[in-house]
């Protein structure tokens, strides 16, 4: 038998994962069959071609999944267990991301070429699987917009460093389409899991900008609602905007109008927050 032959035999026989470079530069892995911890075989039974993770996020579903420990059955995961629950993760965004058509467990599964005795070991319904998806994409959040509000903004800076904000929170709402308005739409559907991790994950982007108002915390309630009302407005701005439907039904926005809406939001943002700083300013200056 020739080296190659045997090296095949092998690659084919491994449990093992590997890897190819695709021409777009993403890395696609194969996982040999990973039956052993799934209670399901997979449906090809060979070598299953899985959508690549995003580059930006590869470390956060990484990260996420070695957070997990056992699955749902109370079975510890091994290595090939922690894989193939990334490669569940890594269809689902592609999926998500790619096609207007409603995801499913089922269609992850195919994706995959699991079964879905297989998915169940892992997510017991789709919007469990969503929220995974989302925890690293939200994680990713932090360094891409989150960082920007923590500094406290100078006066002389504040459209400058609204504009900055608002740049990189339509990047990242952008960068995520799929996944971020298949939540949002959920969440609208009173899909109460979905519902709270919304909140959740606004609540404190919220925080930071009420700090930005109101460092003193003097106005109460007042710089909470006007921070609130502020991300709500930009937030549903930019969905429309980022809503890759509505573009294919009303076109694209031209370039200038897109950049005309960016500058929009991030002059609302600034006059809200020194507006606030003001009313803030003088209830400090008013008290005895």
């Amino acid at each position: 038998m020739s080296k190659a032959s045997r090296n095949s035999r092998t690659s084919r026989s491994s449990p093992g994962r590997s890897a190819r470079l695709r021409p777009d530069g993403r890395v696609e892995a194969f996982l040999a069959n990973d039956s052993s911890e799934d209670s399901g075989s997979e449906q090809n039974g060979g070598d299953q071609a899985i959508p690549a993770v995003p580059p930006h996020l590869a470390a956060a579903v990484t990260d996420a999944s070695a957070a997990i420990s056992h699955n749902l059955h109370g079975q510890k995961l091994g290595r090939k267990g922690r894989v193939t629950r990334e490669r569940i993760l890594a269809a689902t965004i592609d999926l998500v991301e790619k096609t207007d058509e409603p995801v499913t467990l089922g269609a992850v599964a195919r994706a995959v070429g699991l079964g879905m005795t297989s998915i169940y070991n892992y997510f017991t319904d789709f919007t469990e699987l969503l929220l995974a998806v989302l925890e690293p994409v939200m994680g990713s959040a932090q360094d891409e917009y989150f960082s920007l509000a923590r500094e406290y903004w100078p006066d002389e800076q504040l459209n400058a460093r609204a504009m900055d904000f608002v740049r990189a929170y339509h990047a990242f709402w952008a960068r995520h389409t799929g996944l971020l308005h298949l939540r949002n739409s959920l969440a609208d559907q009173f899909d109460v899991r979905i519902m709270h991790q919304r909140v959740n994950s606004t609540r404190p982007l919220i925080g930071l900008f009420v700090a930005q108002m109101d460092q003193r915390g003097v106005l109460g309630d007042t710089a909470v609602l006007m921070a609130t009302t502020l991300m709500t407005g930009i937030e549903r701005s930019i969905t429309l905007a980022t809503d890759r439907r509505l573009r294919r039904i009303l076109g694209t926005l031209p370039g200038r109008r897109e950049e005309s809406l960016l500058e929009i939001n991030a002059r609302l943002m600034e006059l809200a927050i020194r507006d606030t700083r003001e009313r803030a300013a003088a209830e400090v200056a008013e008290r005895p």
